[in-house]
């Protein structure tokens, strides 16, 4: 194309692909502006204007409003700065409509009643202190006021979601779901108790070193057992059941009686509440963990094995 040539609206529709109309509504606004006019007061254009045209039409499809464009293509504005700063309002938008999505999708997946949908909403908009806080209240309330609190920091730390910048859907539907969960009363105290029940146990035992929880070595001793098809009930489980209560007798310094076995099966069936299972799934799916292990089926058995070995 000749650098002298002038181009009509029509032409100038012809090479850029846009509407005569649209070309016409960007020179109104002073953004493309024609170079000259013809004899008949038609507008004229120069090849700038074609490369100007290409410019204008990027950054409208990228978003941009015509104000900030027209200081873009005039030079008033820093292309990269203005980039910058739009990419940066899009992460904002972006993250707002992922977590609509999540919150619909959740409400679409549980047939979720107003109130839920109206509670899943808000928990999805907290804030990261928002969303600490509450965390922080749950946690307080399962482990606040215990001598031996600083000795479950790691726990602590351990059961503390983690919600990334730019979550995925998946994952901010895990947070409200975990959130609900923490707000429970009732599994509040549930894990409130699992954790008063281990403190007990440890302040029994004797003081010649760490030892392994009896959740621990339950699932030790009856992995293999279930993944073999032992019946609980059968004689070829009792070998695996005295082997696990004798580690439980060990810990409390009792013998191994109907009623340690009883206390040993209420002791388990609180471990095994799904709710505490179904809180460590989303934990690992908000913080990207890999899935942790299920071991429902490992303290069934269990519980199963005792109760037949203490029914008068």
């Amino acid at each position: 194309m000749d650098g002298d040539t002038l181009y009509s609206i029509g032409e100038l529709a012809r090479r850029t692909g846009l509407t005569v109309k649209t070309i016409r509504f960007y020179s109104d606004r002073g953004i493309v502006a024609p170079t000259d006019r013809s004899p008949a007061g038609y507008r004229l254009y120069n090849i700038d204007a074609v490369a100007r045209l290409d410019l204008v039409r990027t950054l409208r499809e990228l978003g941009l409003d015509l104000p900030t464009i027209r200081k873009v293509v005039d030079r008033e504005l820093s292309l990269p700065e203005v980039a910058a700063a739009h990419a940066e309002a899009l992460a904002v938008q972006i993250g707002v409509l992922r977590l609509r999505r999540a919150v619909l999708m959740a409400v679409a997946e549980r047939g979720s009643t107003p109130e839920e949908t109206e509670l899943m909403h808000r928990l999805a908009q907290l804030s990261e202190d928002e969303r600490r806080r509450l965390i922080g209240d749950f946690l307080d309330a399962v482990f606040g006021g215990l001598d031996a609190a600083p000795a479950f920091a790691g726990v602590m730390r351990s059961m503390t979601p983690e919600l990334p910048d730019n979550p995925e859907a998946e994952q901010v539907q895990a947070w409200v779901e975990l959130a609900e969960l923490s707000l429970d009363p009732d599994f509040r105290a549930g894990v409130r108790r699992m954790v008063e029940d281990q403190l007990a146990e440890q302040a029994r035992s004797d003081t010649m070193g760490p030892r392994r929880d009896i959740a621990a070595a339950v699932r030790d001793q009856a992995s293999p057992a279930l993944t073999a098809g032992i019946d609980p009930a059968s004689p070829q489980a009792d070998p695996i059941v005295a082997a696990f209560t004798a580690h439980y007798a060990h810990l409390l310094g009792r013998p191994d009686d109907v009623e340690l076995r009883r206390r040993l099966a209420t002791r388990l069936e609180s471990v095994n509440d799904p709710r505490r299972e179904r809180y460590l799934q989303l934990l690992a799916v908000v913080n990207g963990w890999p899935a942790p292990e299920s071991l429902a089926q490992v303290f069934d058995w269990s519980v199963q094995a005792l109760r037949v070995r203490t029914q008068q």
